[in-house]
């Protein structure tokens, strides 16, 4: 049996039959086609844009006034490597409390030649308990648990410390004599120590920073709260007469000031577009759509990362946390909760850190409940909602950090600088202006928008670091 396919002739005919009506092909040559508006993919929810409170910044400055604080520097030390080998940027030595404001770079040199490196496996420990306290110790890389006697006569974890951070530095000066807890690898380490006996040759030769070591002995401690703030003097709980201590509230002598950054970009639109193919969208109305939200995407990026006023690199670094495990789970979540705990607004992670806590919480059967916000259902951890931000970085190895922040000036907390009621204005904060047409008929116009952002004080955002993405099991 032979089969054959339908055929049409040149008449319109199919399998011999003649066409009884108009095609489709044909029929939409005189049809109007429905359109959408151009689309873009990287057009996104942008919560970080929507949830900050925004404050006008006139002047194109904001000033953050702030009680004395005594806590100087960043508190890591930072490193440099030739392959496998580290040594210390023999600058960064004034992060330890003892050289701070230390300015003999001989001796700095000095010092930083007399480090020794070494390198340790997960589970290796470090320094242990009980014994005697005879070195400082670094963190090149890796991630290091102190574990001590908790209350009840059991081992709990009583920090973490990774990249840059250090332990032992008291010794240098003798108040220390032994180790008071255990540290011990969680990660491949690498660390770089150095002995007292090290320190004390160098001290030897170098009269400036024996100098140092007698100043800091000799040197009153200086009255602050636990936050390192200047103390203010207030007596509470007497009787009778006693003399009413007397006080002031000092302030910083050179406050911080955030000036607005900007994200420009030219737009150009030839005029015969302009003029010609305009129905049914406006073409300059649509161009000019789709890059004010890429200037918007632009803007929330620059909020997150930008090293001079980005949130991940303003935050303070007693408010940021390593992971115990690597992967983000409900104790690492709610160790951030206890760092912004007046009032936290809201966390801020990326989509994969969101779904990499889901499983953290479904594995240990947990399953926490989401929260209304505008009609949309977010998902939270003790009724604090986590809202998606895919301008977070992932790094190479697939790790990020988890942000949780409390907004507001009214609360001391993170606000979204701007100005409004600029020229060409056309959103609040951006505007657009007419550049001319050059001779090649093509239409210019600036769009600029000028935004920044500031913490009014440390505690009002904290960041989980080193989120693992990936584990596995």
């Amino acid at each position: 049996m032979t089969t054959t396919e339908p055929t049409a002739n040149l008449n319109g005919s199919e399998n011999g039959h003649a066409q009884l009506s108009l095609g489709t092909a044909a029929a939409r040559n005189l049809s109007t086609t429905t359109k959408t508006p151009p689309q873009m993919q990287a057009i996104t929810s942008r919560w970080l844009v929507r949830l900050l409170p925004w404050v006008q910044a006139r002047g194109g400055a904001y000033r953050v006034n702030r009680r004395l604080s005594y806590t100087l520097g960043d508190g890591r030390v930072t490193f440099t490597n030739d392959g496998a080998d580290v040594r210390v940027i023999p600058a960064e030595l004034c992060e330890l409390p003892l050289l701070r404001d230390f300015d003999d770079t001989e001796a700095l040199d000095a010092l930083a030649d007399r480090f020794e490196q070494a390198e340790y496996e997960p589970g290796d420990v470090i320094v242990e308990s009980g014994q005697s306290a005879d070195r400082v110790v670094i963190i090149a890389h890796g991630k290091v648990n102190q574990i001590g006697a908790g209350a009840y006569g059991g081992q709990t974890t009583l920090g973490v410390l990774a990249d840059g951070e250090f332990f032992g530095d008291r010794i240098l000066t003798g108040e220390q004599e032994t180790w008071d807890f255990t540290a011990k690898a969680v990660t491949p380490c690498t660390v770089v120590t150095l002995s007292r006996q090290a320190f004390q040759d160098v001290a030897d030769r170098a009269e400036s920073l024996r100098a140092q070591v007698e100043r800091v002995r000799n040197e009153p401690p200086r009255a602050q709260n636990p936050h390192g703030e200047a103390a203010i003097d207030i007596a509470s709980g007497h009787a009778g007469e006693p003399d009413i201590p007397g006080t002031f509230v000092d302030y910083e002598v050179k406050p911080r000031e955030y000036e607005l950054s900007v994200a420009q970009t030219v737009l150009r639109v030839h005029t015969r577009v302009a003029d010609l193919y305009n129905e049914p969208m406006d073409q300059v109305e649509q161009q000019l759509r789709l890059t004010i939200q890429e200037l918007r995407e632009r803007q929330e990026h620059e909020l997150v990362n930008n090293r001079d006023f980005g949130l991940l690199h303003n935050a303070d670094l007693r408010q940021r946390l390593h992971t115990r495990n690597g992967a983000p789970t409900p104790d690492d979540m709610d160790e951030l909760l206890a760092t912004v705990w007046k009032d936290p607004g809201f966390f801020l992670a990326h989509p994969r850190a969101i779904a990499a806590f889901g499983r953290e919480c479904s594995r240990r059967g947990l399953y926490p409940q989401s929260v209304d916000v505008g009609g949309h259902q977010v998902p939270a951890w003790r009724g604090v909602p986590i809202f998606p931000c895919n301008k977070i970085p992932v790094s190479k190895t697939r790790t990020t950090s988890i942000m949780l922040m409390r907004t507001g000036e009214q609360n001391q907390g993170v606000v979204g600088l701007h100005q409004t009621g600029i020229p060409d204005e056309y959103e609040p904060g951006l505007s657009v202006r007419f550049m001319g047409i050059s001779e090649k008929a093509i239409i210019s116009y600036l769009v600029s928008t000028y935004f920044s952002a500031a913490v009014l004080v440390p505690d009002a955002l904290g960041v989980l670091e080193s989120v693992e993405l990936g584990r596995e099991g």
